[in-house]
């Protein structure tokens, strides 16, 4: 009893003197080890990290009983496994890097007339190939530069038109299979080749056109707008998820939102908001993929 006595009361002398500062931290600290635990549940890594606490219980156990060789393998590894995580992890690293470095870039696009024009030919070209069933994926570019994606097509460096954008994904057309890059309100390229989705939750029966719009919302900040070829919808994909059963209406009213009224607001919290995506995944539209056919 006189121990918990003495721990309690040494727990009060130091919450005594603790300030807002150290609050905050705790406050914080506390946040990002409930949301990097909340990011293994929901992803593919649990048995990963199942494997790093065996690893470390393993290592104090070691310690503990004085196992001093079996304790040094285990330091050795620990250590050589941070490496290893970083390897494994560098694609999420290197977006969550890049979108940071991003927040910087002040220099987004073209104007906001220019653009309203342009999301209202691309509203009007996917509703015309919606209604005919025509398959289409386009990707506006934002702060991160899609530069390598452009160099997998064919640089086409034209104003935004409905009937170009149409004849582009028209289905005998060379350039209809591949992705349609919009940069500064032009569009930049055709017949990109975007990566496929590296999310483990999506249905199988989710099509290759969705995955890649999927994929490069994942790898960037882009926006990709999908015209699924079976059903006619129109799709949208941004930070890994997939907004479905768009209007061209609502497609437009989504794509002003996020490309012009967005842009306009003051990013003091780009680097917290960049870093809490980083977190996120995204199973809550992943149900809503399961009802996607394949293209």
């Amino acid at each position: 009893m006189d121990k918990i006595t003495n721990a309690l009361g040494r727990a009060g002398n130091y919450l005594a003197t603790m300030g807002i500062s150290d609050f905050i931290d705790i406050i914080i600290v506390a946040y990002l080890i409930y949301r990097i635990i909340w990011f293994i549940r929901k992803s593919s890594f649990i048995n990963l990290a199942k494997g790093l606490i065996l690893v470390l219980v393993a290592l104090w156990a070691s310690e503990f009983f004085g196992l001093i060789m079996l304790s040094y393998i285990l330091r050795k590894t620990v250590e050589l496994g941070v490496i290893a995580l970083v390897i494994l992890f560098q694609p999420e690293l290197r977006r969550l890097l890049e979108r940071m470095g991003s927040t910087l870039n002040t220099n987004i696009g073209g104007s906001s007339t220019d653009m309203t024009r342009a999301i209202s030919e691309v509203a009007q070209a996917c509703g015309d190939m919606a209604a005919t069933n025509t398959g289409a994926l386009l990707v506006f570019e934002r702060k991160v530069s899609l530069l390598p994606v452009v160099g997998t097509g064919s640089v086409v460096n034209a104003d935004t038109n409905a009937e170009l954008i149409k004849n582009l994904f028209f289905k005998n057309a060379p350039l209809h299979d591949g992705a349609v890059i919009m940069r500064d309100a032009r569009i930049e390229a055709a017949g990109c080749v975007l990566p496929l989705s590296k999310n483990q939750n999506l249905s199988r029966d989710l099509g290759t056109r969705h995955r890649a719009g999927l994929g490069v919302s994942e790898e960037s900040d882009a926006i990709a707008v999908i015209v699924s070829e079976e059903r006619g919808d129109i799709s949208a994909a941004i930070d890994g998820q997939l907004k479905r059963h768009l209007s061209p209406g609502q497609l437009a009213a989504f794509l002003t939102k996020e490309l012009i009224h967005e842009e306009k607001k003051d990013d003091k919290a780009g680097l917290w908001k960049e870093i809490k995506n980083f977190f996120q995944t995204n199973d809550d539209d992943s149900e809503d993929a399961h009802e996607t056919k394949s293209e």
